[in-house]
C-alpha cells in the first residue's frame, strides 16, 4: 500500500542552483514517500538521463517514482507510474501502455472531475491547487486556490487517495490533511530550501499531526 504523505514533485528551474538528483537524493534522507519526475522545462532526453539516476535511487529506498505526463518516459525508466493531467493521455489509455500493476494518477480541482478520474481507473488524485501557488504556470486561473474545503469535498465523494498540492507549506499542511488528503505534494517547499533533508522532515511530521488531529 503506497504512502502519500510527502509527494515530491521535481524541478531543476526551481531548485536553487542544485541538481533534480541531489533533491532527490536529500528529499529521500528527510523521508519522503512518493518522487515524481517533472522537470518539464528541461528537454526530453535530459530527463529520461536524470530519471534513470532517479530510478536508481528510488529503487534502493523502495520509494515510489511516478512520471509526469509522459507515459513513454514512465515505462523506458520502468517508474512505477504516471501523473496525467487534462492534456495527456486519458487514465484507461495510460494503463494499456503500462499495464495494470502501475500507477496512474490523475489532476483535478473539482468534484467532478474526481468522479470522473476514478471511474476511469485513477489510483489516486492530485487535488488543486490548494493555495495560490507561483510554481506552476499551466494552471488555470480558476483552479487557483480551491482551499481545503474542495479538498474536503472530493475525500468525501470518492475512495482512492487523495494529494493535496499547490502552495502546501510545512505551516499548511496539517490542515489539507485534516480536511481529508492522504497526503500533500510539493515542489518549492522541499526544492528552494536551504535544507531539502530537514524541509521533508518537517512536512511529514506535519503531515502525521494533521493525521492525528482527524482520527
Amino acid at each position: 500500500m503506497t504512502d502519500w504523505s510527502v509527494y515530491l514533485v521535481t524541478g531543476e528551474s526551481l531548485s536553487a542552483g542544485r541538481t533534480t538528483v541531489e533533491i532527490v537524493e536529500d528529499a529521500i534522507a528527510g523521508g519522503v514517500s512518493v518522487v515524481q519526475l517533472r522537470d518539464k522545462d528541461r528537454p526530453v532526453r535530459e530527463r529520461y538521463e536524470t530519471g534513470q539516476r532517479i530510478r536508481e535511487l528510488t529503487r534502493d529506498a523502495d520509494v515510489p517514482l511516478i512520471v509526469n505526463d509522459r507515459v513513454d518516459l514512465a515505462a523506458l525508466l520502468s517508474a512505477d507510474g504516471v501523473h496525467l493531467g487534462d492534456d495527456d493521455l486519458p487514465v484507461r489509455a495510460a494503463r494499456r501502455l503500462l499495464g495494470e500493476g502501475a500507477i496512474v494518477g490523475r489532476s483535478v480541482s473539482t468534484v467532478e472531475e474526481a468522479v470522473e478520474a476514478e471511474a476511469a481507473g485513477a489510483d489516486y488524485l492530485g487535488v488543486g491547487t490548494v493555495y495560490r501557488t507561483g510554481s506552476k504556470d499551466d494552471i488555470p486561473e480558476e483552479t487557483h486556490g480551491v482551499g481545503p474545503e474542495r479538498v474536503a469535498d472530493i475525500a468525501a465523494t470518492v475512495e482512492v487517495p487523495i494529494v493535496g498540492i499547490g502552495g502546501v507549506t510545512a505551516e499548511n499542511a496539517s490542515e489539507v490533511v485534516e480536511a481529508g488528503a492522504d497526503g500533500v505534494a510539493v515542489i518549492t517547499e522541499v526544492t528552494r530550501a536551504e535544507d531539502p533533508e530537514a524541509a521533508t522532515a518537517a512536512l511529514r511530521e506535519t503531515v502525521e499531526r494533521g493525521r492525528s488531529t482527524r482520527e
